[in-house]
């Protein structure tokens, strides 16, 4: 892990072992990841990935594992996809006038047998604490594939007391409570598209436990056009993840039929882009 902070903002700690993905994200004195707070879906990679405070799902699948198409062999996509536990070749990484910014480069083997590079670009503003990533990928290999993408932000829930809501425009009534639903925990994905706006945000606060502050989330609508919320509090996990998402929570089979999935040919690249702060 490798400190990343700017004269303000949270202090992250990147995981160049893996996608450059967040681990701990502290605020002041107090970590909000989930640590071990987390359910064991059987992958160490996702395990370990799910620790932290961002992680990256996807290029070639989202969600829980299904079969590969056209294989034989009876072979299925990993968890979460192939991103988890590729390491970030770092090429730049500085802080000057207070802001903080790196770049870097993850070549990635896709399950399928593919191939495809992220280009990563983490940048913090030093005046307003706000943490900008930027994403392009690119197929690398010398067959197409429908690109899949997912950002999971996973905060340790056991930080919320009973005034913590999740706000937005794509959610009924624009609010709900931190813990919706039916115990011990549940996941629901509504479009994130408002017309005319090219961001979505969504709002998670206030969080007392941070001094009131509220975690705010904006990410790009033209390739992350859905919102997936998911909690559990299933002991040991007690976590609340926002997760923008390319993909509607369903199968890739109603996916592929409904001409849900894109083709990404080889050379050709796609954009994902995300902002937090806490304010």
């Amino acid at each position: 892990m490798k400190v990343f902070s700017a004269a303000a903002g949270p202090r992250l700690f990147l995981d160049d072992s893996s996608v450059l993905d967040i681990g701990s994200c502290f605020i002041g004195k107090v970590d909000i990841a989930p640590g071990r707070a987390i359910p064991d879906d059987g992958d160490p990679r996702i395990d370990h990935a799910l620790e932290g405070f961002l992680f990256t799902c996807g290029p070639d699948h989202i969600r829980h594992p299904e079969p590969i198409e056209g294989r034989k062999d009876g072979s299925r996509y990993p968890l979460h996809g192939s991103f988890s536990s590729h390491p970030a070749q770092i090429l730049f990484w500085d802080c000057q006038d207070g802001d903080a910014e790196c770049r870097a480069t993850v070549p990635v083997a896709l399950a399928d047998g593919g191939n495809a590079l992220l280009e990563r670009h983490w940048r913090i503003d030093g005046e307003s604490g706000e943490v900008c990533l930027s994403d392009r990928l690119t197929n690398t290999g010398t067959k197409s594939f429908p690109p899949l993408h997912m950002y999971h932000m996973n905060i340790g829930a056991w930080l919320f007391d009973g005034k913590v809501r999740l706000s937005g425009k794509m959610l009924e009534n624009g609010s709900l409570p931190w813990n919706f639903g039916e115990d011990p925990g549940g996941v629901f994905c509504v479009p994130a598209v408002q017309e005319g706006e090219d961001w979505a945000e969504i709002a998670l606060g206030p969080i007392a436990a941070i001094g009131g502050l509220t975690l705010k989330v904006k990410f790009r609508t033209d390739t992350l056009s859905w919102l997936q919320i998911w909690r559990n509090q299933q002991a040991p996990a007690h976590v609340v993840g926002i997760e923008p998402v390319s993909h509607r929570w369903v199968g890739r089979h109603e996916l592929a039929e409904r001409g849900e999935l894109k083709t990404l040919w080889p050379g050709e690249s796609i954009d994902y882009a995300l902002r937090f702060c806490f304010a």
